[in-house]
């Protein structure tokens, strides 16, 4: 008698695959087709970054496994930018490691902190790899849905309270949130900060695109508030604000007593992060000039503006922050999935549909990203649109 085969690991079974690859590839040979489905753009990295990657390149100790977690400059350099954006001393070394991106570190910290069923906090609603992230740590996540009142985006605070329970180890959150661009306000960080310190959570805090900021809106690293100091564990990157997508490059800091923890899940998962990358990131966060973070923020808020100019009188919600804002098909009789096919098919429209990206509010959504196609080109997407929907 042949052995049974084994179970499949039952982490995996609510995890399901990204659809943006599927609309990429369905929109990739039609040059006339609009690029709204994936988190790319179109905006250079930073020359200086450029330069450093390039003479790093056949240097011995850029192809190497050593350091483990990370060269010390670019250690000291994220820490630097960490304590200069909340106003909490990092340490270098005992408080600050690299990855090979964001990533990587979302997924080091959450099984640095997370036992199986744990329960996780999360927004509905959010990156889907930040989901899949909690359940390939045995985590569970409950969702606290965003809200509109006004056209806005919002956190339903009573909604959060209510999901935090005994089991509750990790509020996951970011700020601006993909894929919506909702941006929390202080209030939102204060409550945040109560539930945290009183209970004793941990706050993960998804930084990719903090400063990506739109409207003059006030900038808030959530470890400056409150008590979250001692609670807060940053995940960083390269990739959004400093356009180094492909580089591979972020940090986590936070508090002593857990980091040597997430170091070492970084050893025994990617083992070092990128060498060939490593020093292209010191020149952009130590770039003298800023690395163009705020000429791109503007740039971005330009095509955000057309964007939402094109789409008025449909129902979308307006993105504060990010890259990327949510067109609400459900109310024009449409799920995400067959919005997307009708986008691309009678619009020339590539846009991502957002099944798995939440709970309650995902499935009548598709994502509008408006980082990756310049200001002429996004003018008339209002008549694809229309024409795609048969409105």
């Amino acid at each position: 008698m042949s052995a049974r085969p084994p179970r499949p690991v039952s982490r995996l079974d609510d995890i399901e695959g990204f659809s943006i690859d599927r609309v990429a590839r369905a929109a990739d040979l039609d040059p006339e087709v609009l690029r709204l489905e994936n988190l790319d753009t179109d905006l250079p990295p930073p020359p200086t970054a450029i330069a450093a990657t390039r003479a790093a390149v056949g240097r011995d100790d850029a192809n190497s496994y050593l350091p483990f977690l990370g060269l010390d400059d670019l250690r000291a350099a994220a820490a630097r930018h960490v304590t200069r954006l909340s106003g909490v001393p990092h340490d270098h070394d005992t408080q600050t490691v690299i990855t090979a991106g964001g990533t990587e570190g979302m997924l080091n910290a959450l099984l640095a902190l997370v036992e199986p069923g744990d329960e996780v906090i999360v927004t509905d609603p959010t990156y889907a790899g930040m989901i899949q992230r909690v359940r390939l740590a045995g985590g569970v996540p409950r969702f606290v849905p965003f809200v509109v009142p006004g056209g806005r985006w919002t956190l339903d605070l009573q909604r959060f309270h209510d999901a935090v329970s005994d089991r509750t180890r990790v509020v996951f959150l970011m700020n601006p949130s993909i894929p919506s661009g909702a941006v929390l306000t202080r209030e939102d960080w204060e409550e945040v900060a109560r539930v945290c310190e009183k209970r004793g959570i941990w706050l993960l805090y998804n930084a990719a695109m903090e400063r990506i900021l739109f409207g003059g809106r006030e900038y808030i690293h959530p470890a400056g508030v409150g008590g979250l100091a001692d609670w807060t564990i940053t995940v960083g990157s390269v990739s959004k604000e400093y356009r180094m997508i492909g580089w591979r490059v972020g940090w986590v800091a936070g508090p002593r007593r857990m980091m040597d923890r997430i170091g070492l899940v970084g050893i025994y998962n990617v083992v070092t992060p990128v060498g060939l990358s490593q020093p292209g990131a010191v020149a952009a966060l130590t770039d003298p000039g800023g690395a163009g973070v705020a000429e791109a923020v503007a740039e971005w808020e330009r095509r955000r503006d057309t964007v939402q100019s094109e789409l008025a009188g449909l129902p979308f919600v307006a993105a504060d922050g990010g890259w990327s804002l949510l067109l609400d098909t459900g109310r024009m009789g449409f799920d995400g999935a067959a919005a997307s096919e009708r986008l691309l098919e009678r619009g020339k429209v590539a846009a991502t549909p957002m099944t798995h990206w939440g709970r309650e509010n995902a499935d009548r959504f598709v994502r509008i990203v408006f980082s990756n196609e310049p200001v002429g080109r996004l003018g008339g997407l209002g008549d694809r649109v229309r024409r795609a929907l048969d409105l």
